[in-house]
């Protein structure tokens, strides 16, 4: 008989290193005799009891698999206070010592509440490709998405170019420009937009406008799906997620009528969406999912509970879920203007 159970469950949005995650925690379990139960369909399975055995032949070959061989939802348990008593119900009826939750704040601040209020042991792993938990250096997904956007930013170069386009892409973050960011310096984005910090449609265009009377007919522009336009918030629908965000989207198509409206520079848009998140994972968001899902048992073994592993450096610490739900993590305004040098 196993010394542990422990459960594990991938909630909120996929994201690529989530399959070498679950890798991560059955090859440690394994090494200290634990037996892993996957939790399907996030907390919603954890609610309805839907679960399957995680062994070695379970998660061998998913390391290159994007999403999650478990499945996921946007399922948030505190809407209901029937569901909580579920849950608590069906950590006894399953028998688990413990239980992981990988996922973003969301996820995470329902594992930090079943902890707090119910006493729960649970140990959170930090997923977003967004990059904006806090409490760590860096979350797994980020690299890939970002690679991504990378990619395709290069991919418009060349169009926009050969059409003297300006093409604008919009990326993800809500809260956080870090995907923005990244790909937009790496792929050599000419102006590139953040919720951080607000920029005006004219200062797009005025920037736009300087760089063709140089003679660069064609431009890129990055802009994140919450960005400060300064001009109110594009929403796609008025529609909430059970942890009550509104879904964006319709900045790029916004964004775009814009600078051809006051530049009178053909402008086209395109939305990369789901594709930031989709496919195989790169080999450093493999590696952090792998050490994340090791640590996380780690700390299973020590008992150390209520806790979320973090990257700090290079290494892999435990901190408070309470500290990596606070606030999210944040391009710092100081560093997006210091890269104001590459626009243009």
């Amino acid at each position: 008989m196993a010394e542990k159970r422990i459960g594990v469950l991938t909630g909120g949005g996929d994201c690529p290193g989530l399959n070498p995650v679950l890798v991560g925690v059955v090859r440690k379990s394994l090494a200290l005799d634990y037996e892993v139960t996957g939790i399907l369909k996030g907390w919603l399975g954890m609610i309805e009891n839907v679960t399957t055995p995680l062994t070695r032949n379970k998660v061998s070959g998913i390391l290159p698999r994007g999403g999650t061989i478990l499945r996921t939802s946007r399922t948030n348990p505190y809407n209901d206070p029937k569901h909580v008593q579920k849950i608590k119900a069906n950590f006894r009826v399953l028998g688990l010592d413990a239980l992981i939750a990988v996922g973003g704040d969301d996820t995470l601040g329902v594992a930090h509440r079943l902890y707090k209020e119910e006493g729960l042991a649970t140990v959170g792993v930090p997923k977003t490709i967004d990059n904006d938990l806090s409490g760590t250096d860096r979350t797994f997904g980020f690299d890939t998405a970002i690679n991504i956007a990378a990619d395709a930013i290069d991919r418009l170069h060349t169009t926009a170019e050969s059409h003297n386009r300006v093409l604008v892409i919009e990326l993800m973050g809500r809260h956080a420009g870090w995907i923005t960011l990244y790909a937009g310096l790496a792929g050599g984005a000419d102006v590139i937009l953040i919720p951080e910090v607000q920029m005006r449609v004219e200062e797009v265009c005025r920037i736009i406008t300087e760089r063709h009377a140089r003679g660069r007919d064609f431009s890129i522009v990055a802009v994140s799906e919450g960005a400060d336009l300064g001009e109110g918030m594009v929403l796609q629908e008025k529609k909430r997620d059970a942890f009550g965000h509104v879904r964006l989207g319709g900045i790029g198509e916004h964004l775009a009528q814009e600078i051809e409206r006051r530049t009178g520079f053909e402008t086209r848009f395109v939305v990369l969406g789901h594709l930031q998140r989709g496919g195989t994972p790169s080999a450093y968001d493999r590696y952090l999912g792998l050490r994340f899902g090791m640590t996380a048992v780690e700390l299973v073994e020590q008992g150390n509970f209520g806790t979320m592993v973090s990257l700090r450096g290079n290494e892999f610490v435990p901190i408070p879920l309470e500290e990596a739900v606070s606030r999210p993590r944040t391009v710092d305004p100081k560093l997006y203007e210091a890269m104001k040098v590459f626009f243009g």
